[in-house]
């Protein structure tokens, strides 16, 4: 197979050698190359096989971000859930979002929609979910004090008002993340990848190989 440094571009040309008995393989990858950003196992796999494997090793916590003003965050915060391996990502209000800033790693990551917090809610406890708002309110604990649930949702508001009265409600538990600056607020693409950070250095086992 041909690195990335001898092609000179991202990722590999085309395979070299006999092709792989294996229908996890896309043979128009294996012809043309793979140009994809995934790690290095994934190489000329399927898109649809790299997802049956990653459903097999995808951790227990879920995350939802408020959408009532198309919020520019919510592509990060699904590039963030698919890099820790999030279950699902779960976008509340409007279901139209800008997808630029996933770089297409929404179609590994499973999202689904909601019309109302009520509905995350009412699907979150079905599952046996709990609902973790992580907001800097009065009242809200220190995430870096905390122990998170194993099995939970971890809840974000929009950039700027930050979770909604009726998130704000319904949330089973509500924690901070200790600021130091001078701007009240975190941009909440970054929020949510500490909150999610937290839960993996509490939760997961090393990464496998790359």
């Amino acid at each position: 197979m041909i690195d990335d440094e001898a092609v000179g571009t991202v990722g590999v040309g085309p395979w070299e050698g006999p092709w792989p008995d294996d229908p996890r393989y896309d043979p128009q990858l294996l012809a043309e190359g793979d140009r994809r950003n995934v790690v290095d196992r994934y190489r000329y796999w399927r898109l649809e096989a790299i997802v049956a494997d990653l459903d097999t090793r995808r951790h227990a916590f879920h995350v939802a971000i408020e959408n009532w003003q198309h919020d520019l965050n919510i592509g990060t915060v699904v590039r963030t859930a698919n890099a820790f391996l999030a279950a699902e990502v779960h976008i509340v209000g409007r279901r139209r979002w800008n997808r630029r800033g996933a770089m297409v790693t929404d179609r590994y990551q499973h999202v689904r929609y909601h019309e109302t917090i009520s509905d995350l809610v009412g699907w979150a406890h079905g599952a046996g979910l709990t609902v973790v708002g992580i907001d800097n309110l009065p009242g809200s604990r220190p995430i870096e004090t905390v122990d998170l649930p194993r099995q939970c949702l971890l809840l974000f508001g929009q950039e700027g008002p930050g979770l909604s009265d009726a998130a704000r409600e319904a949330c089973d538990l509500l924690f901070s993340i200790a600021q130091y600056g001078s701007t009240r607020s975190i941009n909440a693409g970054v929020a949510s990848g500490i909150a999610m950070h937290a839960w993996i250095r509490e939760h997961a086992p090393p990464p496998p190989p790359a």
